[in-house]
């Protein structure tokens, strides 16, 4: 590709056809024609979070903890973010990703360990085929550690999107407790697990694509961190792998989807399992996500949780750093549907 076109979304324009590097091979292609259809999201618990801190609390930590071990997957409703904080996170998104792209190229960087970067695919360092997606990746968490780094272009992106940070963390906060306690833990468990904390997010950019069927937006993966908090604009896209079968969830306006990371199904000795997701594209429309990865500290040492570890139940992965564990995650890029296996005991 040439020098003057490093990002997926100024070439879209002037081809009619999916350029050579993105074109998967027969085998890892979408089959689009063999994914199940889900139109209300019903594939995929629908919770609401109302109650989440009245007297109907055990009732939905129950619920949320049968999502997490049936699925992987879950929605919320009514999670304590308002549509106004929605809405103008998708909107300054869309925004970023129309800018002239002698404006985006700002930010573009190829370097995996730069807390604040534009790039293309996933590693455009290590990839033998592209992916049909630009993004933007922030680090957020402190907030205060990443802020200047971030764009000021557009005028309000820093205010918008620090909003919309402080808000996710709150509720990845309060899913947190409530998945610490489904497991029969105490509530400040997972969150004392975590260390320190860490926060990033992906504002992804999937321009329409004229040959969807030979390429991905992400092919199929699981998540290295804890949990993922994902808001998105109205375009279908998300692809969750349930019983075999690839089956496609249906955005629900003023929801979030949330699923479960790696590290939880580690925390959890496999009793959640980190499911494997992708992003398809299409023809005729763009779409924005935007994910937010609720993640440990670089130091914090994961492990099962003692109290889910007896003499029927051994521990199923040893103690590692999560810097250690996302380390190896990048470098196999996604090839590797997952790293867990390299933990194993």
């Amino acid at each position: 590709m040439a020098n003057s076109k490093l990002l997926l979304c100024d070439l879209v324009s002037s081809v009619n056809h999916v350029p050579p590097n993105y074109i998967r091979d027969l085998h890892d292609r979408p089959n689009l024609r063999e994914v199940v259809e889900t139109l209300d999201g019903s594939n995929i618990p629908l919770i609401d979070l109302q109650g989440l801190n009245g007297p109907n609390r055990s009732s939905l930590v129950r619920e949320i903890g049968q999502a997490c071990q049936d699925y992987g997957f879950f929605q919320v409703k009514n999670h304590g973010i308002s549509k106004e904080v929605i809405d103008e996170m998708l909107r300054v998104a869309t925004e970023f990703f129309h800018l002239p792209e002698s404006e985006r190229l700002k930010n573009y960087s190829d370097d995996p360990v730069k807390t604040t970067r534009l790039s293309t695919s996933f590693n455009v360092r290590t990839e033998k085929v592209s992916s049909w997606r630009d993004f933007l990746r922030l680090h957020c968490f402190p907030l205060e550690d990443y802020l200047q780094e971030w764009p000021t272009n557009p005028p309000s992106f820093r205010e918008s999107v620090a909003e919309y940070c402080r808000n996710a963390r709150e509720l990845a906060l309060k899913l947190l407790d409530a998945i610490s306690e489904s497991l029969g833990l105490e509530r400040d468990y997972i969150n004392k697990a975590l260390g320190k904390h860490a926060q990033h997010m992906a504002i992804n950019y999937y321009p329409p694509c004229p040959q969807p069927d030979l390429t991905y937006g992400l092919p199929a993966h699981a998540d290295p961190n804890a949990i993922t908090i994902l808001l998105q604009d109205q375009v279908p896209g998300l692809q969750v792998l349930q019983n075999g079968h690839w089956v496609a969830v249906k955005p629900i306006p003023d929801t979030f989807i949330v699923n479960i990371g790696d590290q939880m199904q580690v925390i959890s000795n496999n009793r959640y399992k980190s499911v494997l997701h992708r992003a398809i594209v299409n023809c005729d429309n763009e779409r924005i996500s935007v994910p937010t990865f609720y993640c440990p500290s670089p130091d914090a040492v994961m492990g099962p949780a003692p109290l889910l570890v007896d003499d029927d139940h051994p521990p199923l992965h040893g103690n590692f750093t999560y810097n250690e564990y996302y380390h190896k995650f990048w470098n196999c890029g996604l090839t590797q549907k997952t790293c867990l296996d390299m933990f194993k005991i």
